[in-house]
């Protein structure tokens, strides 16, 4: 790593005073469909989803825990199959009053560098659906760090869900990363 990937590092792994970043365990599945429920706007999954989630996919998340051990946010993710250097962000939510802070950005970041040290990894790929600001303002501001694009379209329509009105879901793909 050069001096100037290492300042950058360092720079994306800063978190708000008394926060740190861990992988998620299954014992923190609860707080985070907690965390998620309380947010307001997320699609809220089953309480069993975001226990599998916590014991699947712990190694393409991330939470920030309080110096307790606490969950306070999170963001969930995989590795897409079909395109291995690729991280889709599932879901991203932060404690309404840890808001404001800067976690969700710091969050992001430390998980993309984490993967990135094990996975080549060269897009991140989430949805958002329109009026969604604050989701919008975290991906484009990450993309913007990591000299990357960000590319939109739609990639569900309002058409394709089964149970009632659902606002289109718009695929933000930020790439190429330079980490």
């Amino acid at each position: 790593m050069t001096a100037a990937q290492a300042d950058l590092q360092a720079e994306f792994l800063e978190m708000p005073e008394g926060l740190r970043i861990d992988r998620p365990h299954v014992v923190d599945g609860a707080a985070l469909w907690r965390i998620a429920k309380d947010s307001g706007n997320l699609d809220l999954n089953s309480s069993y989803s975001y226990l599998l989630w916590c014991r699947d996919f712990a190694g393409t998340s991330a939470v920030a825990r309080t110096a307790d051990g606490e969950p306070v946010a999170f963001v969930t993710g995989y590795i897409r199959p079909e395109r291995p250097h690729t991280l889709l962000v599932w879901q991203v939510a932060v404690d309404a009053d840890q808001r404001g802070r800067g976690l969700a950005a710091a969050l992001l970041d430390g998980l993309t560098l984490r993967i990135a040290r094990t996975h080549e990894l060269t897009t991140v790929e989430t949805t958002i659906t329109p009026g969604n600001t604050a989701s919008e303002r975290l991906f484009t501001s990450y993309a913007g760090r990591h000299g990357a694009t960000v590319e939109r379209e739609v990639l569900f329509d309002t058409a394709h869900f089964p149970d009632g009105p659902h606002d289109p879901e718009v695929l933000y793909r930020i790439g190429p990363l330079s980490h």
